[in-house]
């Protein structure tokens, strides 16, 4: 079968994961509203195309927190990736090197930052951090993703408590027994996510700022006022997120609540969005609302399903090429033409 589009890998990976895997991936809270809408809100957007601008050559660089990526579309942080691929986040770090563009690897990943560091020398490699209530385990983690030689840190805000997915429920999720989280070997059991620390504050970021010399991410903002306070707190990124809709359900969809983030920060740190990407023209669209950056979730892991690295860089390979034509018929040579000019809303 030829793989032409993201839903193609999306139908591969429903077909031949486990039940178990592909539902814990699939999942989102209680009746899966903010998942389904994240999707459908970009469909409500239409292009103002401009026609007769040499689009003959067209530049899809950009740069993350000064760092240079092939196009604007990096890997967002997921957990448990040995569920897609044996060689797990292994692979997700090599097929980012080889395309060119950032991945964020999760604290609930199944190999360690050290063995996905070395897997792919010289990538882009931001790490996701869940803070914990072993505040010690925390800066370890930390402490140990700048020694890996990790160049940013994001810290996941939306998740104080795991929102309630129903099938994991059913399912009685679990890690298989020969799978373990290898960053929290010690300190952590995957079927009790209760480790967690819903004290959390905006505060603990000047403690995670003492601990740390990387560019300090804040992910899972969706409102003017917490992107208000994130700037004010000396964050240098903001990821508009609500987790896939995996957390709260009925909240906004993340292409919504850009708008709304990047007027409330005028320019002073940079947002990037996550949630629903499913095309080029998705992409295309974030940014011309302000998103400096996109994330793809569950595409980069029915990539790893497909064929591990390979099909990861397959995935990614489309959305460049998807993106590139996109700009190119909407009359952008470059990235820095698009802007806000470039769409509407639709009134349906």
């Amino acid at each position: 079968m030829a793989m032409v589009c993201l839903s193609d890998f999306e139908a591969y990976a429903k077909k031949y994961l486990p039940k178990i895997a592909w539902d814990y991936f699939a999942a989102g809270a209680d009746d899966c509203t903010t998942r389904d809408e994240n999707i459908l809100a970009y469909k409500r957007i239409r292009f103002r195309p401009r026609m007769l601008r040499d689009v003959s050559v067209t530049d899809i660089r950009t740069k993350i927190l000064g760092t240079e990526i092939s196009f604007p579309v990096g890997i967002a942080p997921t957990g448990f990736h040995q569920l897609a691929w044996p060689d797990g986040e292994k692979s997700t770090a090599r097929a980012a090197r080889a395309m060119n563009t950032c991945y964020i690897a999760s604290t609930y990943s199944t190999c360690t930052l050290e063995e996905i560091s070395a897997a792919a020398p010289g990538g882009l490699r931001w790490f996701q951090l869940y803070i914990h209530r072993n505040r010690a385990a925390s800066q370890q983690l930390v402490q140990r993703a700048e020694a890996s030689g990790f160049q940013g840190l994001v810290l996941t805000a939306d998740l104080p408590y795991t929102g309630k997915r129903r099938d994991d429920v059913r399912n009685g999720f679990c890690l298989p027994p020969h799978m373990k989280v290898k960053n929290l070997e010690r300190a952590f059991e995957v079927c009790k996510m209760s480790l967690l620390d819903p004290s959390v504050t905006w505060n603990d970021i000047y403690w995670l700022r003492s601990l740390t010399h990387l560019p300090i991410i804040i992910k899972g903002i969706l409102t003017r006022e917490d992107a208000e306070l994130a700037v004010r707190h000396g964050v240098q990124g903001i990821i508009v997120s609500n987790h896939g809709g995996r957390q709260l359900d009925e909240g906004p969809a993340t292409i919504d609540a850009l708008v709304e983030v990047v007027e409330a920060v005028r320019g002073r740190v940079e947002v990037y969005v996550d949630g629903g990407i499913r095309k080029g023209s998705d992409v295309l669209k974030a940014l011309a609302l302000g998103a400096k950056c996109v994330f793809i979730g569950r595409p980069a892991l029915w990539g790893l399903a497909y064929k591990g690295e390979e099909g990861l860089q397959d995935v990614l390979r489309i959305l460049q090429d998807e993106f590139r034509l996109s700009m190119a018929l909407a009359g952008c040579a470059s990235v820095s033409e698009i802007g806000q000019h470039l769409v509407q809303f639709s009134k349906l």
